[in-house]
């Protein structure tokens, strides 16, 4: 009894020290976020699109605030505008007549707060998911459900891939990003495997065809966040910047991506 009367009078000593360390962290001016995907989805016309402006926040800040007042146009090779509304003051613009054309050169122009930012990209063409391949016996254990979502690379020319996907047991998406340079037409896949997923669930698989730059873009920033990454000879973190640029202040950089892409949808049921 007197030994358990130590054990238990160490354990209240313990916890009755926890102190609460509230760390500085320095802050910068926010600066504007630009989410600006256009998505042609197979099958579709791509007519309705939208983009969302918010601002940066403190890291423990967890309210988004959007940006409101913007201008936002977007305007193709053939000198077509696309306006773009906001939605209230949700900070999400919104535009019904988009023309979507693949190869089509598009610049996105925004201006907020009397400043010009303004990117340029092309919409890129997707190859179609071929077929979903399940394995019941993946993962380190041998008891993980695998998924491979098969596509046939077109041969002689380089293509880059953008996968999500996106289950009803996972907050976050699994995003990967696949290139074949080593794959050049041949039939390959995105890999997909979640611990939790059982037969019934639901996943939504996305192929985006994307630009070797904004490949490299999601590549970096996917290693950054990986929980794999982190070694002691790993590159540290910094910044990672989109294809954006402020015309106005150089200096007072956006973060973000103007993205164009002709997507293959796939809804999976698990098995």
């Amino acid at each position: 009894m007197k030994r358990i009367f130590y054990i238990v009078t160490i354990l209240t000593f313990c916890l009755g020290c926890e102190d609460v360390i509230d760390i500085d962290l320095n802050e910068a001016e926010p600066r504007l976020i630009i989410e600006a995907s256009i998505n042609w989805f197979k099958n579709t016309a791509g007519n309705e699109q939208s983009i969302k402006l918010s601002l940066s926040a403190p890291f423990f800040d967890e309210n988004v605030v959007p940006a409101n007042g913007a201008t936002v146009v977007i305007t193709d090779e053939n000198n077509n505008v696309f306006s773009f509304t906001e939605d209230n003051d949700t900070g999400i613009y919104l535009n019904n007549n988009f023309i979507p054309t693949i190869d089509g050169i598009y610049t996105l122009t925004v201006n907020y707060n009397n400043e010009i930012y303004t990117a340029t990209e092309t919409l890129k063409s997707v190859t179609p998911i071929d077929y979903i391949e399940q394995n019941n016996d993946g993962g380190f254990t041998g008891e993980d459900i695998e998924l491979k979502a098969y596509y046939t690379d077109p041969e002689n020319e380089d293509n880059y891939y953008f996968f999500e996907f996106v289950s009803d047991i996972s907050v976050v998406p699994t995003l990967e990003v696949y290139d074949d340079e080593f794959t050049n037409g041949n039939q390959i896949f995105g890999y997909y495997t979640e611990e939790d997923l059982e037969a019934g669930d639901v996943v939504t698989i996305r192929n985006y065809g994307v630009s070797e730059r904004f490949y490299e873009f999601m590549f970096i920033l996917l290693q950054q966040s990986s929980d794999e990454g982190g070694g002691p000879f790993e590159t540290q973190p910094a910044t990672v910047r989109g294809n954006c640029i402020n015309e106005t202040d150089p200096d007072n950089y956006p973060f973000g991506y103007f993205r164009l892409s002709e997507v293959d949808e796939i809804i999976y049921t698990v098995e």
